[in-house]
């Protein structure tokens, strides 16, 4: 199973979403394989957005993600990456679909709620920034051996 680093914003935490947003990835078949809130220091964050350095929109970012608590997750299923960025939708929350995290929730660009791994490449070297090996549960759903199935 592919697993997907999952951060729920400063903005979801003080909107109350982060109870709604872990529900709809549960909902949809996926499983939590880790969980923890904390304040992301500027180093991790650093570590995290490498990619966005020397954007516009950088050092905003940075201080928007160290300033208040996050919640960092492991969302773990087939297809997890790719499933999980579908169901946040666009970054643009005016662009996102009704019926995305984004589309329902989200009111700012640079407040829009989670962060999501792009890719198997980008959880095996995002999910170690936040979590220890042992601290990733390894569990089966009730309803995991009909899931996934693909066929």
């Amino acid at each position: 199973m592919n697993k997907s680093l999952v951060l729920c914003k400063p903005d979801a935490v003080h909107r109350g979403l982060v109870g709604k947003i872990i529900a709809r990835f549960e909902a949809k078949g996926l499983k939590i394989a880790a969980l923890k809130m904390m304040r992301l220091s500027t180093s991790t964050a650093e570590k995290l957005y490498a990619e966005h350095k020397g954007k516009p929109f950088y050092d905003l970012l940075m201080e928007f993600m160290a300033e208040q608590p996050i919640v960092a997750m492991i969302v773990q299923g087939a297809e997890a990456p790719r499933r999980v960025r579908v169901m946040l939708g666009d970054t643009m929350p005016w662009n996102a679909q009704p019926g995305t995290i984004r589309g329902d929730w989200g009111n700012h660009p640079r407040l829009n709620l989670a962060h999501a791994s792009d890719s198997d490449e980008s959880a095996e070297r995002e999910i170690p920034l936040f979590f220890e090996p042992s601290e990733i549960l390894d569990y089966m759903r009730c309803d995991e051996p009909w899931l996934d199935q693909g066929d």
